[in-house]
C-alpha cells in the first residue's frame, strides 16, 4: 500500500507543518451549512478533521456532541491546544474505516480526496454504517482532476455512481461560495441515509 494510507505518513506531515490543503479556516460552503443547523445537540463526526476548523466552529457555535477523528494523533493535538476546552472523549485518534459509532451528521472536508480512490465504496459504505437513519453526510467534493495525489480529484457522475447505493437521497451541486483557488471545481454534497 501507498504510505499515504499510513497515519504515520499524515502524523509526518503534520509534525512538519506539510499540510497546504488547510484553509486555515471552516470551508465558508460548510460554515454556511452549520448557520442553518438549529439544533445543537445532533452528534456529529468530522473524520480525517486534519486542523478541524469545522469542529472548532462548531463547538464556539454552541454545538455539544461534536466528534473529530483523524488518523494523525498530531492533527488532534494541536486542535486540542487550540480549544483547551473541548471534550477529550470526543477526539479519536484511529483509522476511519475502523469507527464504530452512530452519528446524526458527518462532514466530509478533505477526507474522500485524501484516501486511495480503490477504497471510495468502501467509504461510501463506512459512512453510511455510521450514519442514523435520516442521517446525514454533508460537505465538498472536488469536481477536477488533479495530477498525480493525493489529493485525488473526480467527476459528479463518478461520485453519484459510488454513493447512491448506500443512500435514499443524494444532492451533489456546483458550489457558488467555494475559496477564491476552488471557485468552479467544488461540489457541496448532501446524502441522506
Amino acid at each position: 500500500m501507498s504510505d499515504f494510507l499510513s497515519a504515520e505518513y499524515w502524523n509526518n506531515r503534520y509534525l512538519n507543518d506539510q499540510f497546504g490543503w488547510d484553509l486555515g479556516q471552516v470551508s465558508p460552503p460548510i460554515k454556511e451549512f452549520i448557520d442553518g443547523i438549529p439544533e445543537r445537540d445532533v452528534k456529529i463526526l468530522n473524520p480525517g478533521c486534519g486542523a478541524g476548523h469545522e469542529g472548532e466552529y462548531l463547538f464556539k457555535k454552541g454545538f455539544t456532541n461534536v466528534h473529530l477523528l483523524d488518523f494523525a494523533p498530531q492533527s488532534l493535538s494541536k486542535f486540542k491546544f487550540r480549544n483547551p476546552d473541548f471534550p477529550l472523549t470526543n477526539l479519536h485518534v484511529g483509522d476511519f474505516f475502523l469507527h464504530e459509532e452512530k452519528y446524526d451528521l458527518i462532514f466530509e472536508q478533505t477526507l474522500f480526496c485524501a484516501i486511495d480512490p480503490t477504497l471510495r465504496a468502501a467509504y461510501a459504505e463506512k459512512v453510511s454504517s455510521l450514519l442514523n437513519s435520516g442521517g446525514k453526510l454533508v460537505g465538498l467534493l472536488f469536481d477536477r482532476e488533479f495530477e498525480g495525489g493525493p489529493p485525488f480529484g473526480g467527476s459528479k457522475s463518478e461520485y453519484m455512481g459510488i454513493f447512491k447505493p448506500f443512500f435514499s437521497v443524494v444532492s451533489m451541486e456546483p458550489c457558488n461560495n467555494s475559496i477564491g483557488p476552488r471557485a468552479g471545481t467544488e461540489l457541496f454534497i448532501q446524502l441522506t441515509k
